[in-house]
């Protein structure tokens, strides 16, 4: 097949794309004053987007959000190189003009990034366009003006056959290469500081807690393990030295609360199950831990916080909030600035140097990572992040309860099959979950003893089911006697409800 000027051009426009996209993912790598071009432009496509396609997002690709828009601005970058390239062939000012604009796009969105420093951001951003416009031309110069690009007959066509391919395969190597090792160096977040943590020591887990099934969740989930969803494309490297909490707003005075002010406080334990509001029925975006933190009733106290219909705002250091009724933190719930997790520093990934932790209601009203800032306001006078995007104001996590084995679609030995899973309503417990195996009358389900009311819980039961194919539904009683709601409701707007099912065979 004869190729002709205007693929091998657009190919050049995609190539000098990759290879300004990789040196910046390097350089931002390299440099921790540099934020990665994909992540800053990513996070300016996730705030400018609908919140329909933003719950889309979060429902479809879950926990692989980020890496599923990183992997998306990329490809539309090398789209949009592609045509670049096809217009810069007779006139490579178009070329110039657009790189330079990518450019300039990148550093606009970069330059409000957490520790971007402006002369590193602007430099690097010179080399990537630099680098990628170089690239262009000297393949565009290759390209035989003859009317074919590559010929196989044309003896003419060789030398520049030649040194588009050299061009092109040391252009596209260094692209894939800078780019890989950005992304390796960006991804490697170094560990918090080792960090004494001395709180009140909370319940030790025993067998009564944790059942210990093969394939059910364990009762308290490990941190490399726990859930994330959040809007930060890159993980924040913090400095805890120069980090502080300001409480402000509706106060009778501002208070600063450092790090050291923390770890050195009088700290709390308390098992305590988070829960995304775009978590499905039967979904894995729940989670349950020890945290340690300090009481967030007494940091509002010490501000002198108006009580009287006012909201707490929680400000992470990217930028994002949330906001809950302020009667959630003297309501008796154990609602905590956190910078522990499961006895250990707070992780990077869930938020260190801390948190918001507030038992009973979703993460997007309450569960601040990062946190930069609390303030005091009307409860009509700011709608946090997701509210404008269509999402509930106020957001209690709603009774849920999930069948972890027997897995659906699985097949297990019977006839007696063990039916296991977790069920959570925190701030309110569980009181009894119950099964249902091919829509026959509901059995109750051994529970295992709480750890506390704002944490999940497991539970078993054994069911008789003859060989063939059948079907288990669970349902859960909160502890104010509620029975878990069978409508059937999705995530938005204030999280999703029904009974979880699965299908099985039994041999």
């Amino acid at each position: 097949m004869q190729w002709t000027h205007r693929r091998f051009a657009g190919l050049s426009g995609i190539l000098a794309a990759a290879l300004a996209l990789g040196l910046g993912e390097l350089l931002a790598g390299l440099f921790g004053p540099v934020p990665s071009p994909l992540n800053a432009i990513g996070g300016v496509v996730v705030d400018l987007s609908p919140g329909a396609v933003e719950r889309w997002a979060t429902s479809f690709f879950g926990t692989s959000d980020k890496v599923a828009l990183a992997i998306g601005t990329a490809v539309i970058a090398l789209i949009l190189g592609w045509f670049v390239g096809i217009a810069s062939l007779r006139r490579f000012w178009v070329g110039v003009v657009v790189l330079a604009g990518f450019g300039a796009a990148g550093l606009a969105a970069g330059w409000g990034e957490h520790e971007t420093r402006v002369i590193p951001l602007v430099a690097a951003t010179l080399v990537a366009v630099a680098a990628g416009l170089l690239l262009l031309w000297l393949l565009l110069r290759a390209i035989d003006d003859s009317g074919a690009v590559l010929p196989d007959d044309a003896t003419d066509g060789d030398s520049d056959r030649r040194r588009f391919l050299a061009l092109a395969g040391v252009g596209g190597v260094v692209a894939l290469g800078s780019g890989a090792i950005g992304r390796a160096l960006l991804a490697r977040v170094p560990p918090p500081p080792a960090t004494d943590l001395a709180g009140v020591s909370a319940i030790a887990v025993g067998p009564e807690h944790d059942f210990i099934i093969p394939g059910v969740v364990p009762l308290v989930v490990p941190a490399e393990e726990f859930y994330r969803i959040d809007t930060a494309l890159a993980i924040p490297r913090i400095d805890p030295e120069n980090w502080s909490i300001r409480v402000h707003g509706k106060v009778d005075r501002e208070v600063t609360i450092t790090y050291e002010d923390l770890t050195a406080a009088d700290l709390i334990e308390r098992y305590v199950t988070l829960a995304c509001v775009s978590n499905r029925v039967g979904g894995t975006l729940v989670g349950n831990a020890l945290w340690t933190g300090i009481p967030l009733a007494g940091v509002l106290e010490q501000a002198g916080a108006d009580r009287a219909g006012t909201q707490v705002v929680g400000r992470s250091i990217d930028g994002w909030t949330c906001g809950f009724p302020i009667d959630a933190a003297f309501d008796g719930r154990d609602a905590m600035i956190a910078v522990g997790m499961n006895g250990d520093v707070l992780p990077r990934r869930s938020g260190f140097p801390a948190r918001l932790v507030v038992p009973g209601l979703y993460g997007y009203v309450s569960a601040t990572k990062w946190l930069t800032e609390i303030e005091i306001t009307g409860w009509d006078d700011f709608d946090p992040y997701w509210i404008p995007r269509g999402w509930a104001k106020e957001a209690p996590i709603k009774t849920q309860s999930r069948i972890d084995v027997p897995r659906s679609g699985g097949s297990v030995e019977g006839p007696e099959v063990v039916a296991a899973g977790v069920a959570w309503a925190p701030h309110r417990g569980i009181a009894a979950v119950e099964v249902s195996l091919d829509d026959g009358p509901w059995q109750q389900a051994e529970v295992s003893v709480p750890l506390s009311d704002d944490a999940w819980v497991q539970w078993r039961v054994a069911v008789t089911a003859a060989p063939g194919s059948h079907h288990l539904e669970v349902r859960a009683t909160d502890g104010d006697g509620v029975v878990q709601t069978g409508v059937v409701q999705a995530p938005a707007p204030d999280g999703a409800t029904g009974h979880h099912r699965v299908d099985f065979t039994t041999t």
